[in-house]
């Protein structure tokens, strides 16, 4: 997956926004406000913070070299995933899911606005 892929692929989800809030290198992707992913998409290798259930993310870390605790995130939340080490269908799921657990935490009108009850 390259970084436009990536960037593309975070914006495909419903009120998902794309804001720069660390400098313009950091892409910080939110739903409603909220971050669900963060990525330096000019880095190499191309890497993205996701967020992650607890118990998940310490399967997913044991599971793939490529995942690993959040850097400079709650460790326990969230996970640095290295893109071009997993497949991308892997990495989409693992977007997705976080995207999922963001939304879970909104209010209910916001879920139901977003489709995502």
């Amino acid at each position: 997956m390259t970084p436009e892929e990536l960037r593309a692929f975070c914006l495909e989800f419903n009120d998902a926004t794309e804001e720069f809030p660390f400098g313009p290198e950091t892409s910080v992707f939110k739903v409603a406000g909220k971050l669900f992913a963060l990525s330096a998409l000019d880095s190499e290798p191309l890497r993205v913070n996701l967020k992650c259930d607890p118990d998940e993310a310490v399967r997913l870390r044991e599971e793939h070299p490529a995942i690993v605790p959040g850097y400079h995130m709650n460790k326990r939340h969230w996970n640095t995933v290295t893109v071009g080490e997993l497949p991308d269908r892997t990495v989409r799921e693992l977007v997705e899911d976080s995207y999922d657990l963001v939304v879970a935490g909104l209010p209910k009108a916001v879920r139901l606005r977003l489709d995502r009850p």
